[in-house]
């Protein structure tokens, strides 16, 4: 395949050793993609995020030694449906609208993938408004026509699994298709982050892509850790995969999930264990209100050889070096369930947190001399016991297990943070904000804009760092060796 002279052009300039790829990060949200790619040895040329505070958030850590006045060019939020490509380069100042950028990155949401498919996918070639005609959010069309215009070298794209079977249908797949149609060899795999060093059980799909004269090989990273996942993401994993098959034409590539012989999964404990103690909310310190992230606690005394690797490199990362301390240690004021988080064991769901919550009910009933007819064994239930029913939230509430990974992460912190129950039962709390950042590997010098709810919110949405980098170095070492190559096709 013959190259265009905007292709030529960046395989020219990447095929110089010290030339850093540049990536333009689509839905970046706060910027878990950004940071690996930024790790991996690229330059985040540029960013769109719609949302005011995680844009700002991207802003303030991608461009912190820059200018005031670029900061604020940077943090301010973009919606990628109203902005032409040209029109993001210009604001960018990044040249030539073809020439601008190597490597696009995102995760566009997938609200409407069910209601598409392939006829729709492929109008984004010959009709770059296309994902107008279907007002329903189709954001993934906005990604292809950006892809189309911008001629990157590479692409990496991630969602959720179900975009492998939305209403019957493979997504991915179709977005290989039109790929190909626009130039480009592409691949995907289903890649569970506890098997690469983050201690979280998150499943996504990741498809990688690269410009067909490139004759770029496509690789997933390895696995670099052993996790035995637990029954229900086999189950989920066997639906999102029910429309995969041997078939040629799909481009699906196994995923790589380890073998005894590697290190076992980054645990809770190896992740935020050299945290500090929080306990206020025991000694009646802790009210309601916005947290904000003003106060630095400092570390706990722990000699570095007594930290966990991982802790290590969250407190060491390039650029993001902690201090002697994190700001943005701070919880959810929830009285009614301290008790309740001390008594339950590691793993328990909310039907156990039920059970629990009214064994001590009935115990403070009864040490009272309350009975059920009275007004204030009700008064007394209501203030004990939480509401939902047993039956139909199990998964509402966990407490983390200290000696495994945690569960997803998902953007649902931002509105209670039940399903991330901290293992310690003397601290009998939530996780903080920095925690689910570290659960995430987000490194401390990382820091969130706004306060409390949005913070939970950012990292939940987020790309954890530490598998975004692994994807990033393979992209990277891909295209340093196809690019001399492709260039000396070209000539």
């Amino acid at each position: 395949m013959k190259s265009s002279f905007a292709v030529d052009a960046k395989c020219a300039r990447l095929s110089h050793p010290q030339a850093r790829p540049r990536v333009l990060d689509l839905f970046a949200g706060c910027g878990g993609l950004s940071l690996g790619f930024r790790a991996a040895g690229c330059d985040i040329a540029a960013a769109l995020e719609i949302d005011e505070l995680a844009a700002r958030s991207h802003a303030i850590n991608f461009f912190k030694n820059a200018p005031k006045e670029l900061i604020e060019h940077h943090a301010k939020p973009r919606n990628i449906a109203s902005l032409e490509p040209a029109q993001v380069v210009a604001e960018f100042g990044l040249g030539e609208t073809a020439e601008a950028i190597d490597i696009i990155v995102g995760g566009p949401p997938c609200q409407a993938y069910a209601r598409v498919g392939r006829a729709k996918l492929r109008e984004v070639a010959d009709h770059p408004r296309a994902f107008k005609i279907d007002p329903r959010g189709n954001l993934y069309l906005r990604y292809l026509h950006y892809v189309d215009l911008l001629k990157p070298l590479a692409i990496l794209f991630e969602n959720v699994p179900d975009i492998l079977n939305y209403g019957g249908h493979n997504v991915v797949q179709e977005i290989v298709e039109v790929l190909d149609g626009m130039g480009y060899e592409a691949a995907y795999s289903l890649i569970n982050t506890a098997h690469h060093g983050v201690p979280q059980m998150r499943d996504r799909v990741y498809m990688i892509a690269y410009r067909k004269e490139l004759g770029a090989t496509i690789r997933f990273p390895r696995a670099t850790h052993n996790c035995d996942l637990p029954l229900g993401y086999a189950g989920t994993r066997a639906v999102s995969l029910k429309l995969i098959n041997a078939s040629d034409r799909y481009a699906f590539v196994k995923p790589d999930t380890g073998h005894e012989g590697l290190p076992h999964a980054v645990t809770a404990r190896e992740a935020i264990g050299d945290l500090p103690a929080v306990t206020d909310h025991l000694k009646g310190k802790l009210k309601r209100g916005a947290r904000r992230f003003t106060e630095a606690i400092p570390y706990r005394r722990t000699a570095w050889e007594n930290l966990s690797s991982y802790a290590q490199s969250m407190r060491s990362w390039p650029d993001f070096k902690a201090r002697d301390g994190i700001y943005d240690h701070v919880l959810r004021y929830l009285p009614r369930d301290s008790r309740i988080f001390k008594a339950m064991m590691p793993g328990d769901e909310y039907p156990a947190a039920h059970r629990v919550a009214l064994q001590l009910f009935q115990t403070a009933a009864r040490r009272r001399g309350l009975s059920p007819s009275s007004t204030g064994w009700r008064s007394l239930h209501d203030s004990m016991v939480p509401p939902y029913d047993p039956t139909k939230f199990p998964n509402r509430w966990w407490k983390l297990k200290a000696n495994a990974p945690v569960r997803t992460l998902t953007a649902h912190i931002g509105k209670d943070t039940y399903t991330h129950i901290h293992y310690d039962s003397d601290q009998a709390r939530v996780i903080t904000v920095r925690e689910a950042a570290r659960l995430q590997s987000f490194p401390d010098g990382f820091v969130f804009a706004g306060t409390m709810n949005p913070a939970f919110r950012q990292i939940g949405n987020a790309v954890p760092p530490v598998l975004a980098r692994g994807i990033a170095l393979e992209m990277i070492s891909a295209l340093r060796t196809a690019v001399s190559p492709a260039r000396a096709a070209a000539e």
